[in-house]
């Protein structure tokens, strides 16, 4: 049994809820802001139902055409696909695995960057972690105000606290080169 990607999990726990077709999963996720937790475009959703379909986790139960739009076949998840998902999410919580993210690799080598020049990409980089901050913010405001039970949006929370994390040390960094606490030699070249 291959291990399920982050998208097959999505469209797995999305089946869960409700038979659709893949492309109602593809605006489901778009409309609950998940691309900002799973990477999701329509050729790769499309990819991961067949593949899924052919693990026999996923099965067709139907096809329809409205108007002048391509038939679009309407899946539901299987026993086996439910057995899948949950031994997927049981692993995936209590195992962590290390996903090596690009921002460490470009954090390690940011000395090769003249001092203004690395400041200048760090500030920026705070700018971009306090947006988010503020999406995040505002979508888990607004699943507050629909009662939405934070179960449902607990992940949005984790992110917004790893962001948060992020970008609090880096501006201690910025503070620490800016007050020499953290040297910043010139680049040899």
């Amino acid at each position: 049994m291959a291990e399920l990607t982050p998208l097959a999990i999505s469209v797995l726990a999305l089946l869960n809820e409700r038979p659709m077709h893949a492309y109602e999963m593809y605006q489901l996720l778009i409309s609950r802001q998940n691309d900002r937790v799973v990477k999701v475009r329509p050729g790769s959703l499309y990819h991961t139902v067949e593949r899924l379909a052919g693990q026999n986790y996923v099965r067709a139960i139907g096809t329809d055409r409205a108007g002048n739009r391509p038939e679009r076949t309407t899946y539901e998840i299987t026993p086996e696909g439910d057995d899948a998902l949950k031994r997927r999410v049981e692993s995936g919580l209590e195992k962590y695995v290390y996903e090596y993210p690009l921002f460490p690799v470009v954090l390690s080598e940011a000395h090769n960057l003249d001092l203004e020049d690395a400041l200048l990409r760090f500030r920026r980089r705070v700018a971009d972690l306090d947006s988010w901050l503020a999406d995040l913010d505002e979508g888990i405001a607004a699943a507050r105000a629909a009662d939405t039970p934070e179960q449902f949006w607990i992940g949005g929370a984790y992110i917004r606290s790893q962001i948060a994390a992020e970008r609090d040390w880096l501006a201690t960094t910025i503070e620490r080169i800016e007050n020499k606490d953290l040297p910043w030699l010139p680049r040899n070249k």
